[in-house]
């Protein structure tokens, strides 16, 4: 990180969702996600660099809201972020959030942002970052069984950086499916409307099952998968919320971002707590292998980690330099003697008086 400037201490870029979504315009949807995918796969590969936890969460039958915290030692970034499945029927999201990145060294914020669009993207950036490894080669058909906010999204990443070209659509309820296909249709992706689950995996690559019920479903069961094919599993994502039968998992080389994290939140809560997995960490600097054979089922038991999110607001923070693509948030309190806080105060409330 870059000193802050002296005369400007109370000033912190912050990018609204207005300015999140011209910045990604600017850029390229699938160019964004690229370059997010990039960050992500650069920052794994220094994993032992980072403080990790897993997130903190704060459970209610209605949803769970989260914090997501981690650092480098030169950087600390943390997410807010909420999943609330019940608001997709009341007309809201069922996830929103935003983040901060700071300075170690001061402790000074420097970026405040949206991160609901931006948890999107680098979702979506990390599922087709870890096909890289794990995936068949060649692979060009994927099935997306969940077709809600996260679809196109998958969608895209995986046709950028997998190089898939054409996508089968799956859910259970009919409106999603038309908007993802819709939303589709200029992709430069063939796109099938499947008519159940066993239609919409059959001869897939890939499987990417990403639904939003907070309860253990099985969206995948054992005799729809077959040999060769990787898994994306990025539905499950907290205690008592899964997709797919543990006789799947059972078949299957399972990677994970943070073992104790996935075994808490994971496919893998269904299986015993020292059941192997393999960390991606490990596989992207050649510690682990990954895919070894084409009959190979791999499963990617995604749960979202902060270091993730903490690339994905390096990305942001990088790419808004030179932009008009965010606003100076006067956010912290700079006064011209660090010690005479009150003073600040009281110098304000002379300046009010006199403008009366």
């Amino acid at each position: 990180m870059t000193a802050p400037r002296k005369d400007s201490l109370n000033l912190v870029p912050f990018v609204s969702v207005d300015n999140m979504m011209k910045l990604i315009l600017s850029i390229g949807v699938e160019e964004a996600i690229e370059g997010i995918a990039a960050q992500i796969e650069s920052d794994f590969k220094r994993w032992e660099s980072f403080d990790k936890t897993p997130r903190i969460a704060s459970h209610s039958k209605e949803g769970v809201i989260e914090l997501m915290p981690t650092s480098d030692g030169e950087v600390y970034g943390f997410k807010y972020v909420n999943g609330h499945p019940k608001n997709t029927k009341e007309g809201l999201q069922t996830v929103t959030a935003f983040g901060l990145l700071a300075d170690v060294y001061t402790g000074y914020p420097v970026l405040l942002t949206e991160m609901t669009i931006l948890t999107a993207l680098r979702t979506a950036a990390t599922s087709a970052m870890a096909a890289k490894y794990l995936a068949p080669k060649n692979a060009r058909v994927m099935a997306i069984i969940g077709n809600g906010a996260q679809c196109e999204f998958q969608a895209l990443a995986f046709k950028r950086i997998c190089g898939i070209d054409t996508v089968r659509l799956y859910d259970i309820d009919p409106i999603a499916t038309d908007k993802a296909e819709f939303n589709l249709r200029d992709s430069g992706l063939k796109v099938i409307r499947a008519s159940s689950h066993q239609e919409c995996v059959s001869g897939a690559d890939i499987i990417t099952t990403c639904t939003a019920d907070k309860q253990c479903a099985t969206i995948l069961t054992d005799n729809m998968v077959g040999s060769g094919q990787h898994i994306n599993a990025i539905g499950g994502d907290c205690p008592g919320k899964t997709e797919l039968h543990a006789d799947i998992l059972r078949r299957s080389d399972i990677f994970v971002e943070y073992p104790p994290q996935t075994r808490i939140e994971g496919e893998i809560q269904q299986l015993a707590p020292d059941h192997p997995v393999k960390e991606l960490w490990k596989v992207m600097t050649g510690q682990e292998e990954g895919r070894t054979s084409e009959s190979q089922i791999t499963l990617f038991d995604s749960v979202g980690f902060a270091i993730e999110d903490f690339s994905a607001l390096r990305y942001i923070h990088d790419v808004i330099k030179g932009t008009r693509f965010y606003d100076d948030l006067d956010m912290l309190a700079d006064p011209d003697e660090p010690r005479d806080l009150y003073g600040m105060v009281r110098r304000a409330e002379k300046a009010l008086a006199a403008a009366e």
